[in-house]
């Protein structure tokens, strides 16, 4: 495992998309994509001690599915540092990556970052800059990502690749989870979000998952393309841990095509109650909503392939989106159907939260 950690701005998960997309056989996890889960506990300020938990999991399934290794980024404890007792499967290596204040501020200012959180990541850096954190340190002031990246891959060999399983039991872990699937841009990680937010603000512990963001694996395999088992292990692993957290709500984001895939995921949340509902849009919306992510609408995560994407790689998602659409509605996937054509997010979310009773 190599660990970028790092500050919000110093070039972690540009850097390690990067290395990971070149490497023949490695797995890829952004920390903050496993520990969604609020509030935080006091007893756990940053949700590290979480992330750890579940990263330890997620190793054992990442060399299950076949991985070489594990390249993770993402912000640690700026004091205590990693959570090493929860990795003792995986031989890890960390790097450390900063940046000058002044460059820092002005690469924040640029991501349009709120002040508060902006602010946060320039006293993180200074905490690390300061601390007594024994990481080897990497300084990417006025450096691109393609220079740090021929830094990392110098320090960091390629893995064998390795022969897949035996795969971990999954835990059983009970609780209600709400999971939205959908055509790309149909609005899954939009409407999720405001779902889990609106349960929180109800005085729930409430969990969130992207399925797309726990399962980058390198390369695909012909017999689970989509890896759809490693998603479906590192999500039973994500939920036990929110669920130890005390979540007993988890909102579920990620795309399935096939009744069987849906199967798989239920046959490793058997003690949970799992209600899946199909966001529907027809062909105009789905134009417009690609254009949109085009623009670079929407949070920016790992692997978006439409963000800042040419307009002939739009018009492909487009039309491709539009076949699936269909496929869909005629496959009868979901137990809710919810059509979405020109309605907000909050409308929808509104309508699924009354569904189930949120």
């Amino acid at each position: 495992m190599l660990w970028l950690c790092g500050p919000s701005g110093v070039g972690k998960s540009a850097v390690a998309w990067e290395l990971f997309t070149g490497l023949p056989a490695a797995g890829y996890i952004d920390i903050d994509q496993v520990g969604m889960c609020f509030p935080e506990i006091p007893s756990d300020p940053g949700r590290t001690l979480l992330q750890g938990r579940i990263l330890g999991r997620a190793v054992a399934n990442f060399a299950a599915a076949g991985a070489g290794c594990l390249i993770v980024s993402g912000c640690i404890d700026s004091r205590r540092g990693i959570h090493t007792e929860y990795l003792t499967r995986a031989a890890l290596t960390v790097l450390r990556m900063r940046c000058d204040q002044p460059e820092l501020r002005r690469r924040l200012e640029a991501r349009a970052r709120p002040g508060e959180q902006r602010e946060s990541a320039l006293r993180d850096a200074e905490v690390l800059d300061r601390g007594s954190l024994d990481y080897p340190v990497l300084d990417t002031t006025g450096r691109t990502v393609a220079e740090v990246l021929r830094t990392v891959r110098d320090r960091w060999p390629d893995q064998p690749v390795r022969q897949p399983g035996p795969w971990p039991d999954p835990p059983r872990t009970p609780g209600e989870i709400l999971w939205l699937c959908g055509t790309t841009a149909v609005g899954k990680s939009m409407i999720g979000w405001e779902v889990a937010d609106r349960s929180r603000r109800a005085g729930h512990i409430t969990g969130f998952v992207d399925l797309q963001q726990i399962g980058f694996l390198h390369p695909a395999t012909g017999h689970d393309a989509g890896h759809h088992r490693l998603k479906a292990a590192n999500l039973a692993a994500v939920w036990a841990d929110f669920h130890g957290y005390g979540a007993r709500r988890l909102v579920v984001v990620g795309p399935v095509e096939h009744h069987s895939q849906v199967l798989r995921y239920l046959r490793t949340l058997p003690a949970a109650t799992v209600r899946l509902y199909r966001l529907h849009a027809g062909p105009d919306q789905l134009a417009e909503r690609i254009r949109q992510r085009g623009l670079g609408g929407g949070p920016p995560i790992a692997g978006d392939e439409l963000r800042g994407r040419p307009a002939v790689v739009l018009a492909r998602a487009r039309e491709a989106a539009v076949a699936q659409a269909a496929a869909l509605e005629s496959a009868d996937i979901g137990d809710v159907r919810i059509d979405t054509d020109g309605r907000t997010v909050e409308d929808v979310a509104d309508e699924i939260s009354k569904r189930r009773g949120w």
